[in-house]
């Protein structure tokens, strides 16, 4: 009896989530309220804040569901692939396969995430477990490259990475052509920049730099 409650209640959240992500892009954020949440899935509007408290927490939702497929759809080729350029560009090409059906969401959406002090924004207190989890794929792709690189850097790396993905994202939003083909082209030609400086940093004449890179990080996270 109580894995079928269980099961039941796992299948009312994600009603609740699925119903309120068609209604913020059909109506917008603003605009869509609970209790208009609650109507179209065709649940009580207690029984919707007893799964999510806020608005806000129902994007928190889809933050934790984008990331978990974002995971799995990583998963294979990590386990296999040893390689750090193809490892970072399957991990972004990964990303912007499984957002494509949150595409027009996010375009709509986008304003909130981006006000520095909004809880959605992903820099956010609330949004730190899905933040976390993000960067934690890109530990993946760092700690499991067998290139060479400077040793302070591979430990900066996977947040400096998470960063160029959210950069990524921006571009992402904004761009309007089939299938995203421009997003994948930035992949295309940013990744070997990236790899090409990763690369260089364990080399003598530019583990300086590569030192006073990492300082500078640490004074502006500070």
């Amino acid at each position: 009896m109580s894995e079928a409650r269980n099961r039941g209640s796992e299948s009312t959240r994600e009603l609740i989530v699925e119903t309120a992500l068609r209604l913020f892009r059909e109506r917008g954020f603003d605009a869509t309220t609970m209790r208009a949440i609650a109507a179209e899935a065709g649940v009580s509007v207690g029984n919707a804040y007893y799964y999510f408290e806020s608005k806000e927490a129902l994007i928190q939702a889809y933050y934790d569901r984008a990331q978990a497929e974002h995971e799995e759809a990583c998963k294979e080729f990590l386990a296999t692939e040893e390689a750090f350029a193809a490892r970072l560009s399957g991990v972004l090409r990964e990303w912007v396969r499984v957002s494509e059906p949150y595409h027009e969401f996010a375009v709509k959406f986008f304003k909130h995430a981006a006000e520095p002090t909004n809880p959605l924004s992903p820099f956010s207190a609330q949004s730190s477990p899905a933040r976390e989890a993000s960067i934690a794929i890109y530990r993946q792709v760092v700690e499991g490259s067998r290139d060479r690189m400077n040793a302070e850097l591979r430990e900066e790396l996977p947040e400096l990475l998470w960063l160029l993905s959210m950069g990524m994202v921006l571009f992402w939003v904004h761009d309007t052509s089939p299938g995203c083909a421009r997003t994948y082209r930035l992949i295309e030609v940013t990744v070997p920049l990236v790899d090409r400086l990763v690369g260089l940093s364990h080399l003598p004449g530019l583990r300086g730099i590569t030192k006073d890179f990492i300082a500078a990080v640490h004074e502006l996270r500070a």
